[in-house]
């Protein structure tokens, strides 16, 4: 039993069966085995977005067969048809904010499965992780649709999954509309997030 960050071997690779055994404090995230710290939580400005995102999201996706989500949150990254025991789950992620459609792909410690939208707010400190790790697992995995949000210049990247790749769709600021092209329904401004 693991209760301490500090009794891990960061240069050997994990599963979530290992991951799901751990009982510390500190948030962590497996990509590919290897352990990524979260960090602290999240400061006031990033749960007021998040926030402001949540319930634009859910206010939008209201009565729709779609469930939302948000970190803390587990999503096992595993392609459907993949293998799901959790010995043989190697990424595991929490996503600031996700929508998943599929329901089976749902169960008491989170999702095993990809989900469809994936929402990642970035932060000084994470942003190499975000723009460059979790769109590079995001898109391996099949997520359909991944937004970074970027508190600092208020924008919105909005990437799209065409033929396994992900393709940038013209970058939102504060004057613009969201018009998610997997979610016709999630149609709101820009300007309402950041306020």
């Amino acid at each position: 039993m693991i209760l301490d960050i500090n009794q891990l071997d960061f240069t050997k690779t994990y599963s979530y069966a290992d991951y799901y055994t751990w009982e510390f404090d500190d948030r962590v995230e497996l990509f590919k085995g290897k352990i990524f710290e979260i960090g602290p939580s999240p400061g006031t400005r990033h749960q007021e977005v998040s926030r402001e995102l949540a319930g634009n999201l859910w206010n939008s996706l209201k009565g729709k067969p779609n469930q939302l989500y948000i970190a803390p949150f587990d999503v096992r990254l595993v392609r459907s048809g993949n293998s799901i025991k959790d010995e043989d789950v190697f990424t595991v992620v929490q996503p600031d904010l996700c929508i998943i459609c599929d329901e089976s792909k749902l169960d008491e410690r989170g999702a095993i499965g990809v989900p469809d939208l994936i929402i990642e707010i970035l932060l000084p400190g994470n942003c190499k992780k975000e723009m460059s790790h979790k769109y590079e697992l995001y898109q391996e995995a099949g997520v359909l649709e991944y937004w970074m949000v970027n508190l600092l210049d208020k924008t919105i990247f909005i990437y799209v999954l065409k033929n396994g790749v992900f393709i940038g769709q013209q970058p939102l600021t504060e004057d613009s509309q969201i018009k998610s092209p997997l979610f016709p329904q999630l149609n709101f401004q820009v300007a309402d997030i950041f306020n």
